[in-house]
């Protein structure tokens, strides 16, 4: 039995028809046309592809004296899961609600410590009658409270995000018609997509200017402002950033289908946590700082900082991943 013969064999042993092997090996129906009339013969790489994808060796696929089915034996006991048109539309639409939630936490983080600085600065203006104690009472408590609410947002998306978990982190498959309406649907999002990157951009590299201005005035409370106005602008710039990247990423991931995609959602999902403990890591030794010195006024410095080695250490990530 010929390789066309054992494609056509094992496509309907699959109930597939040409288009849905087509859009799973990522070629033309005509090329399936092709290869199952003994028109062409597929390359060394889709015969790899198809061996895969219909669990059995190469050595059957390629010997035409071999006429039973010999399945490999990495997948005589695998179970890949299968994406549905129904989930996949649920995938896509969690994530732009998540995007939203995501956003919103990552934003009331960055802004959280913006009460405790504003209040200190209040307290330097005897007319405000808001004494420094009262100033780290009060700030101390709202840090808390927008961080808990933050917390919640995390912990929320991740517990609804359970029952799509495997997407990115495994291989599986999808059905016929989940690649294309992702597709059209990615290309739809593509001018919302670049609208708010650049939108997102220009607000992060716009946000010192606040901050600038404040640095020549010696009213301590304009200052505070002013910086209150930068921190404010780049929490905004990185939610805009946050909603768009995310949305993106939820189609990426259902276009990854199969193995093909998976390493790259594996490097994401190491970046990701790196940058998780980084941002932890800032906390705690700016929280620890201030603690210890008690100068809250001049430990905020800290967070510029670690923005700006933020860039180094996220590219410094990506370059031991692209070697490894």
């Amino acid at each position: 039995m010929i390789l066309a013969d054992k494609i056509i064999r094992l496509r309907k042993k699959n109930g597939w028809s040409q288009e849905e092997l087509a859009e799973k090996m990522k070629v033309s129906r005509q090329a399936v046309s092709k290869w199952e009339g003994a028109q062409t013969i597929p390359e060394l790489e889709k015969v790899l592809m198809l061996a895969s994808l219909f669990g059995v060796t190469t050595d059957y696929l390629l010997r035409d004296e071999m006429e039973d089915e010999e399945f490999a034996e990495e997948n005589s006991g695998a179970s890949v899961r299968r994406v549905t048109l129904a989930q996949a539309n649920a995938f896509l639409e969690w994530r732009e609600s998540a995007s939203v939630q995501i956003a919103v936490g990552t934003f009331l983080c960055i802004v959280a410590g913006l009460p405790l600085i504003l209040l200190y600065a209040a307290a330097e203006v005897p007319a405000s009658g808001i004494s420094e104690n009262m100033a780290g009472r009060v700030g101390l408590t709202a840090l808390l409270m927008l961080v808990a609410v933050a917390v919640a947002l995390f912990l929320f998306c991740e517990f609804k995000n359970a029952p799509f978990d495997f997407i990115g982190k495994e291989p599986f498959e999808t059905e016929y018609g989940v690649t294309g309406m992702v597709r059209e649907r990615q290309k739809a999002y593509q001018g919302t997509y670049v609208r708010y990157r650049v939108a997102g951009t220009c607000i992060s590299i716009l946000a010192p200017v606040p901050l600038l201005i404040g640095a020549f005035s010696e009213n301590d409370l304009f200052a505070a402002l002013m910086f209150a106005a930068t921190v404010l602008l780049a929490g905004a710039g990185v939610a805009v950033l946050i909603i768009s990247g995310v949305r993106q990423a939820g189609m990426q991931k259902l276009l990854a289908e199969g193995t093909s995609g998976l390493q790259e959602n594996r490097r994401r999902h190491i970046r990701q946590s790196v940058a998780a403990v980084y941002w932890l890591m800032v906390a705690a030794v700016y929280f620890g700082w201030s603690f210890w010195t008690n100068d809250w006024g001049n430990t905020w410095v800290l967070w510029v900082v670690a923005g700006i080695l933020f860039v180094a250490v996220m590219g410094l990530c990506s370059l031991l991943q692209e070697k490894k």
